[in-house]
């Protein structure tokens, strides 16, 4: 049976923190960072467990600022 990976691609540069994404993630793949902020002041997502990722792109569907790019591979 084919396996589903995904990838996350996150603009840390247009993120502004608003932590919808991480919420909506299934699988706690993003985390908001606490100490490093963008060149705007926000703190930003991050991906913290990308092994983790499905590409189910509920991350990128609820990203108001579209930060979010998710990929998804098919391995046999």
């Amino acid at each position: 049976m084919a396996k589903v990976i995904g990838a996350v691609e996150i603009n840390r540069e247009r993120c502004k923190g608003c932590d919808l994404c991480v919420v909506a993630c299934p699988c706690d793949v993003l985390r908001l960072q606490q100490k490093d902020v963008n060149d705007r002041g926000y703190h930003f997502v991050n991906d913290e467990n990308p092994d983790n990722c499905i590409g189910c792109a509920a991350c990128a569907t609820v990203c108001p600022d579209g930060c979010i790019t998710v990929y998804r591979v098919i391995e046999k």
